[in-house]
């Protein structure tokens, strides 16, 4: 299907899905977003839901400017995930072991490895550590300065929320690894010290929604902001392809002939200075990902139900986009009081995960139904690939 045009008196809006499920806390705030001088278009995915600030599931072109809270507050989180050659033949049945072996290697939730790892010793593809961590003493200094040791521990861990790691089984009985996280603790105080900054800046004063502020290109507090969100999105590549190339070691202890593909890696949280329509600008993509021609991606569902390997098809109308995942149905809280233990442990029949109540807010029935997210976007993404979960592991 194609998009709908919601009738706005700012900026273009082009919505993929059927804009009468939309609730209308989302819609009003993508009307605040579009209503911004600064916005050229608003492109919103069929996962869409209310966020704080900006809606997530939105894609949000700016001019001169750009919102931290429209990319959130985990500044880079996304998704890589990864073939190997075991087929579902090679599982064992009590897949236990394997759940308990990751976990023992990855911290999960708010944890952090005892002390940091050896990151030029893992095979991550990526180089110039060095360089990496010099950059941080030039991050926002009432941050940089007490959180170097924290951060440094926690690249290479989970978080909590709906981060996961997942050993997956494709159509054909492939074995795949994914897995989902951002920019930990250390994201997520960057993004909150410059979302509070922005808020306090005079031409921010009379927006419809406080957590609108935009800083303006070419001031002192847009260039601040701009150094920390590169960093920090630097920060959650680098997360996900350390805690790929330890998911990597658990898996080769326990098969030791298995190869892998290449990894396919995403974010959905964040900016990226694109030129669209002729005009430079900076878009903001929260619960969006970059879904140019040919570019691979990761769309997963939620800890009960399929997630897709996609190809973009490069659809400018939605600035090159599609979503990120099934999306919320229903806020956590919500999800707490209508569902108990026992209704997450049959509706996670078959996948060895968590089953406590700790983990409720993330039942499968709190999100949206995934296929008819993929179907709404037939135009944005082809399917390559259908994942089934057998292993989830949850902070």
């Amino acid at each position: 299907m194609s998009h709908h045009d919601l009738a706005s008196t700012g900026a273009p809006i082009r919505l993929w899905g059927d804009p009468s499920k939309v609730e209308p806390e989302a819609l009003g705030q993508l009307h605040n977003i579009a209503a911004l001088p600064w916005v050229e278009g608003v492109a919103v995915m069929p996962d869409v839901h209310y966020g704080k600030g900006a809606t997530v599931g939105s894609v949000i072109a700016m001019r001169g400017a750009v919102s931290p809270a429209a990319v959130g507050v985990d500044i880079g989180c996304g998704m890589t995930a990864q073939r190997t050659s075991l087929t579902a033949e090679n599982l064992p049945d009590d897949l236990s072991r394997l759940r308990r072996a990751i976990e023992n290697a990855i911290p999960v939730g708010r944890g952090a490895h005892k002390r940091s790892l050896e990151f030029d010793q893992l095979s991550t593809g990526f180089r110039g550590w060095y360089d990496f961590w010099s950059e941080f003493d030039d991050l926002a200094k009432p941050i940089a300065q007490q959180l170097k040791g924290r951060a440094m521990q926690q690249l290479g861990s989970l978080g909590g929320g709906n981060h996961f790691i997942e050993v997956c089984l494709d159509n054909d009985g492939d074995v795949w690894l994914m897995l989902h996280s951002g920019s930990r603790n250390i994201g997520n105080k960057l993004a909150e010290y410059h979302i509070e900054r922005a808020k306090n800046l005079p031409h921010n004063a009379d927006l419809p929604d406080p957590d609108l502020a935009v800083f303006i290109a070419g001031t002192p507090t847009m260039e601040a902001y701009r150094n920390d969100l590169f960093w920090a999105q630097e920060y959650a590549r680098r997360n996900r392809a350390v805690m790929m190339a330890l998911l990597r070691q658990v898996v080769a202890k326990q098969f030791p002939k298995v190869k892998f593909d290449k990894e396919i890696s995403c974010h959905h949280n964040y900016v990226a200075e694109e030129e669209h329509d002729g005009q430079d600008v900076l878009v903001t993509r929260k619960g969006a990902i970059h879904a140019g021609a040919g570019r691979m991606g990761i769309i997963p569902g939620s800890m009960g139900a399929s997630s897709f390997i996609v190809r973009g098809l490069g659809n400018r109308a939605a600035y090159e986009s599609a979503s990120h995942g099934a999306g919320r149905r229903m806020s956590r809280n919500k999800a707490r009081k209508l569902f108990t233990a026992d209704d997450l442990a049959a509706q996670t029949e078959g996948v060895e995960c968590r089953k406590d109540s700790g983990v409720v807010d993330e039942i499968p029935s709190a999100y949206k139904d995934i296929d008819e997210v993929i179907a709404a976007q037939r135009d944005l993404v082809e399917v390559v690939a259908r994942l089934k979960q057998v292993v989830c592991v949850k902070g």
